[in-house]
């Protein structure tokens, strides 16, 4: 018998019940992922697709936002969005690298991008879209490398808004994620 807790949230007029995990002794989280759950993917794309602002270019970092930033893709009709890596990839040149510190990651992370995927943002109006922001680390991420390939940010979107974030004047986001101090 599953003896977890969990947290009720309702988003895009999707209920689930995330599972409350451990980030250290004094700090749990509730796990949100869209990984496999189609309705809410294609819900909470829908409803952030409603707050895009006028833009060229979609970026996020892997990974959970990859099946986001692909079905707001898809319901905008657009063909290309960019993706920033955790590690370089053989079939990358001219890669962009920024160093990272998520609170879901036990260790440093890095983000990273092609060089044709600079050169495909330089001078567009970008907009970063990811699944919850907390520390901001992973958007602070983004941010750099979308600066660093010349590219203009005009938005930055999230299902969820977790912790200080929700404070955040500089981010659209459909619903707030508590922590939960012990």
């Amino acid at each position: 018998m599953d003896e977890r807790k969990y947290y009720r949230i309702k988003v895009a007029d999707v209920e689930r019940d995330l599972p409350i995990c451990e980030v250290n002794e004094h700090l749990d989280i509730a796990g949100f992922v869209i990984f496999g759950d189609v309705e809410l993917t294609t819900k909470c794309a829908a409803a952030l697709v409603e707050k895009l602002p006028e833009h060229d270019v979609m970026i996020t970092a892997e990974s959970k936002g990859i099946p986001l930033i692909h079905e707001m893709a898809r319901q905008s009709g657009v063909n290309r969005y960019v993706l920033a890596r955790k590690a370089p990839k053989l079939y990358m040149t001219d890669v962009f690298t920024v160093e990272v510190n998520s609170i879901t990651t036990d260790h440093k992370q890095f983000l990273c991008i092609d060089g044709k995927d600079a050169e495909y943002m330089k001078g567009k109006r970008v907009v970063i879209v990811d699944d919850v922001i907390s520390t901001g680390e992973s958007l602070r991420a983004l941010e750099t490398l979308v600066e660093k390939a010349g590219g203009n940010i005009v938005g930055k979107l999230a299902i969820l808004a977790e912790g200080d974030a929700v404070n955040r004047e500089d981010i659209t986001y459909l619903e707030e994620l508590p922590l939960f101090f012990k």
